[in-house]
């Protein structure tokens, strides 16, 4: 049976804050971190709108399809997308590595509806689903990257949950942070949370304060990015604002 890690808390605060940072501005605080890979490639909404999401990940892994194990009666074993989804704790963020596969879709209506109930904020994967209509009723949030009418077992095998993976390729870890919004899904690995979330909040401040500034039509050299003048000017405005509201 696999073994499962313990999915850790996401307090509060922490999940108020990266609802208002975008993921643009994620891969822009990241890559300052020195993380270049952190966007999801493929992981495109599956439909208009869709709501922003953050959570822990909780992953999903599939390999490519070996006829002996990829079987409908393999869909009644204890290593089945049905037991994962059984595992799952309310408010993650499903990530299930799909090898990119296009022409399988990995999970449709049924499975989405479970996922729903058990309250999984989203699907994210680099791989597609099928049953859209019936995806689309559930209302489970979904990221990837389309639709496809064959079953998971036509392409891949699933293997297990709560182990690192590669989705879109990018490396993935139980625990992770996930945000997605209309720009796809990104990565904040879980020991730089703090210090994402802090300069997050700050990098929307600032570009907030500029495209004010952009708006009444101020030029752009020397303001985007500010140079000392602007920036001495940005920390009396934030100051004025309170850097805490």
């Amino acid at each position: 049976m696999n073994e499962t890690p313990a999915v850790l808390p996401l307090s509060a605060s922490d999940h108020a804050a990266l609802m208002r940072i975008s993921t643009a501005t994620l891969t822009t605080v990241l890559l300052k971190q020195g993380l270049r890979n952190v966007w999801m490639r493929g992981t495109r909404p599956l439909s208009q709108p869709q709501p922003r999401c953050v959570g822990r990940i909780f992953t999903l892994r599939f390999v490519p399809a070996r006829e002996d194990l990829a079987t409908p009666a393999s869909w009644s074993s204890p290593i089945s997308t049905r037991a994962a989804i059984e595992a799952m704790p309310a408010g993650v963020i499903a990530v299930v590595d799909a090898l990119g596969t296009t022409d399988a879709g990995i999970f449709g209506d049924i499975l989405c509806a479970r996922l729903r109930r058990r309250e999984v904020a989203a699907l994210v994967t680099d791989g597609v689903v099928r049953d859209v209509a019936g995806v689309l009723s559930t209302g489970m949030p979904v990221w990837c990257q389309g639709t496809a009418a064959p079953a998971s077992v036509n392409g891949l095998t699933f293997v297990g949950w709560q182990q690192p993976i590669a989705c879109g390729g990018v490396a993935v870890f139980p625990n992770d942070v996930c945000v997605v919004d209309d720009d796809g899904a990104v990565v904040i690995p879980a020991a730089l949370l703090d210090k994402v979330i802090a300069a997050g909040a700050e990098q929307e401040r600032l570009e907030a304060w500029i495209l004010e500034r952009v708006q009444a039509g101020e030029a752009l050299p020397g303001l985007y990015p500010p140079n000392a003048e602007n920036q001495a000017r940005y920390q009396a405005w934030a100051q004025g604002q309170g850097k805490g509201h």
